[in-house]
């Protein structure tokens, strides 16, 4: 059982290393996809299709307002997420 749960944590800490910081304005979405925890290509098309609608994200939390992105994939990927050149 220990050896189980140290092998599961392992992976979990190697899964949130290889995620790496990523401008959440500028990426394409398969970098999003790719450097973002529980966001696969729809929902980084999502957040693509969102920025392009309504301007560059102003902060990490308005993420929020695409669908698909709930506080549990946001939480899981603050540390990673860049706001660069966010004025709109």
């Amino acid at each position: 059982m220990h050896k189980t749960l140290l092998i599961l944590l392992t992976g979990l800490l190697a899964a949130t290393v290889q995620a790496g910081p990523v401008d959440i304005n500028a990426a394409d979405s398969e970098t999003l996809a790719r450097e973002l925890n529980g966001v696969g290509m729809s929902r980084a098309e999502a957040i693509v299709e969102y920025r392009q609608q309504f301007g560059p994200f102003r902060t990490a939390d308005d993420l929020l307002n695409v669908a698909g992105i709930g506080e549990h994939i946001l939480d899981a990927n603050r540390t990673n997420i860049l706001v660069g050149n966010a004025k709109r």
